[in-house]
């Protein structure tokens, strides 16, 4: 029968015996319960912990292909450690107050920004890379990528008061190091100079000092790139070498104007 030879020809090319999609499916909606855990005030903790707790023995199932289930035991450590992530977040929310004038109230921040969801997804998925779960903090900051435009690899490193100004197309590597109070503009991007499948767990993006600003759709790249502290990154710019602390990089194109004849 036909339809018996198209399904074993399927069959025959599907190669990946552990690829699941629902275990995005079940990223997400550990996300979303993990979000409004932390921040919304009616939700309640006592119960959505419980609900939790149940989702992540769903993802140990699907993300934890090793026999011994080792990542079954992060649980306990993760839980432990989100009042430290929640307040980090805070320091966050606080910061983008801070320095964007638009901003009307702290509340505005946490319901309408999607830098501080970026950041938010980005922290509460660093945890669970650190201590070695396999995928799942990946598909978290996915998940963050596709409602955000914000590109930001779980294994990244970001110290504290971190902005992220309009946010959108912002892109930073799993290598990356920030410091505290580092702003970014929309569209910059902390990258690779190259892309090799043997630089793997080599520094391949930069590191950006304490108190740096980088303005809209700047480009760095590379692992020995350091931006020194309290540095100033224009608009633009496109840099694969470090610069001293206190440095102001700009770039200026030429922009031509010419009056046309009138008709």
């Amino acid at each position: 029968m036909e339809k018996d030879r198209i399904i074993d020809q399927i069959k025959e090319h599907k190669q990946l015996s552990h690829l699941n999609y629902k275990l995005k499916e079940d990223a997400q909606r550990f996300t979303d319960t993990l979000f409004y855990t932390l921040f919304d005030y009616a939700t309640d903790l006592e119960k959505n912990l419980g609900i939790l707790e149940g989702l992540f023995t769903e993802l140990v199932d699907l993300a934890c292909w090793e026999t011994d289930k080792r990542c079954s035991k992060v649980w306990e450590d993760y839980v432990e450690g989100l009042p430290k992530i929640l307040r980090t977040l805070n320091l966050d929310a606080a910061a983008i107050f801070k320095n964007d004038p638009a901003a009307r109230s702290l509340e505005e921040v946490y319901l309408a920004y999607p830098g501080f969801y970026a950041i938010a997804i980005f922290r509460l998925s660093h945890e669970l890379h650190i201590k070695g779960f396999p995928i799942v903090p990946r598909l978290m900051t996915e998940y963050a990528h596709q409602i955000t435009g914000v590109d930001i690899n779980p294994g990244a490193q970001i110290g504290e008061h971190f902005f992220m100004d309009h946010a959108t197309g912002i892109v930073i590597g799993e290598t990356a190091v920030i410091k505290d109070h580092v702003k970014l503009y929309q569209g910059v991007t902390l990258g690779a100079l190259s892309v090799d499948k043997d630089m793997r767990d080599i520094k391949r993006h930069p590191t950006i000092e304490n108190g740096v600003t980088i303005y809209a759709n700047a480009t760095i790249l590379g692992g020995n790139t350091v931006i020194g502290e309290n540095s100033t990154i224009g608009g633009n710019v496109w840099l694969t070498s470090s610069v001293p602390a206190y440095s102001l990089v700009t770039h200026r194109p030429d922009i031509h104007i010419k009056e046309l004849k009138k008709r």
